[in-house]
């Protein structure tokens, strides 16, 4: 055994989303993102009720059901339920923090956001916490470098971007990712289920027979 440095722990990918219902592109994304960064695992994290959205079409229950179907089969991806718990603030600076105290300080983690996401940091709960936190990995979209970024957010950017590829912090950067976007939309797969169709074939077999089981998406829900 080599008696240099000590390899850094192999990181966590964290996936953020209502997953209502989970999708093909949402499971291509995470194995995307395991990939590119060489990551131990990636975890989905459904949400509660998201602080400033709507509440999701499906019951907790039924998205974390999905959820774990979705990934069974997919080496690498697992499902991290705590936000789905009673009493969750639903804050990703909270879900981090929880997360770092379980993993303890050297483990990297990167949470995963979409460019959108990234132009609006700064009206997250705490946002200026979070790479105190983990690193954040951006899933870039044709044309992402023109994107117009609040000042305190480009300023972030600018500062915490990523560039020894080969020694990731635990926390603390910026790394933009080559990345395929989500490419269909739940409300047009929900409208879809809700015509009697398969979801525009977007869904994972499994999670189709769920929604169809438990009757789920059914046009007064929708």
């Amino acid at each position: 055994m080599s008696a240099g440095k000590p390899a850094r722990p192999a990181g966590i990918g964290l996936y953020g989303g209502t997953f209502d219902p989970i999708h093909s592109a949402h499971l291509r994304l995470a194995c995307a993102l395991r990939d590119e960064l060489a990551l131990d695992s990636v975890r989905l994290v459904p949400s509660g009720v998201p602080p400033h959205r709507p509440p999701p079409h499906a019951s907790a229950v039924h998205r974390l059901a999905m959820a774990r179907l979705a990934v069974a089969d997919e080496p690498g991806l697992d499902i991290d339920a705590r936000e789905l718990a009673p009493g969750a603030s639903g804050y990703t600076v909270d879900t981090l923090a929880a997360l770092r105290r379980e993993v303890g300080p050297s483990r990297p983690l990167w949470w995963l956001i979409g460019a959108d996401q990234l132009a609006g940091l700064d009206r997250w709960h705490r946002w200026q916490d979070l790479l105190t936190l983990a690193n954040l990995a951006v899933a870039a979209r044709p044309g992402f470098g023109t994107l117009p970024l609040p000042p305190a957010v480009d300023a972030l950017w600018q500062s915490r971007q990523a560039t020894d590829f080969a020694n990731f912090p635990a926390a603390g950067r910026i790394r933009a990712l080559t990345l395929s976007p989500v490419d269909v939309s739940a409300t047009a797969i929900r409208a879809d289920l809700a015509a009697g169709g398969d979801g525009l074939g977007a869904l994972p077999p499994a999670v189709l027979g769920y929604i169809r089981r438990h009757r789920l998406y059914r046009i007064e829900s929708i």
